[in-house]
């Protein structure tokens, strides 16, 4: 059984993803600009990796203050944030990229081992339209990604 991705707010609907078409698990569109976040820096580098090979435009940054400093320039449409990082945590981040430019319509999925109550409060407060478990299967960050493409963040 594949597990599916966790929208944020369970209690009240986010502004954010419906639940992802079942079924789609085409690699996301070739271009689509997605920002991996993680300080397991095997674990960013693979996830960048991973989604360069399926056609999308990668950035991979090891820590959240890099990202800040490359989202202006790239411009992203997607970020994959991992949450538990040194200095800034990916709540933050999540937080100051919704606050940025262009940070409404951002897809923002947190990818973190945390799936305690506490920790999907604040990642739901933070801005986060849905997380994922470590290790998140290929396919599911496809149809997720594939499903944001087609129709953005949904109000």
């Amino acid at each position: 059984m594949t597990p599916e991705p966790h929208p944020m707010n369970q209690d009240v609907a986010p502004p954010a993803l419906a639940e992802p078409h079942a079924g789609n698990a085409l690699p996301p569109p070739p271009g689509l600009r997605v920002l991996c976040v993680d300080d397991n820096q095997d674990a960013a580098d693979s996830l960048g990796a991973l989604l360069s090979m399926v056609g999308c435009q990668t950035v991979v940054s090891h820590d959240a203050m890099s990202a800040l400093a490359q989202v202006e320039l790239f411009r992203p449409q997607a970020c994959v944030l991992d949450i538990t990082m040194p200095g800034m945590d990916g709540c933050e981040l999540a937080r100051r990229l919704r606050a940025g430019p262009g940070g409404e319509e951002m897809l923002l999925i947190a990818l973190t081992a945390l799936s305690d109550h506490n920790s999907l409060e604040r990642m739901a407060d933070s801005g986060f339209d849905l997380y994922f478990a470590k290790p998140v299967p290929p396919r599911d960050l496809y149809v997720v990604l594939n499903d944001f493409a087609d129709r953005g963040r949904t109000a």
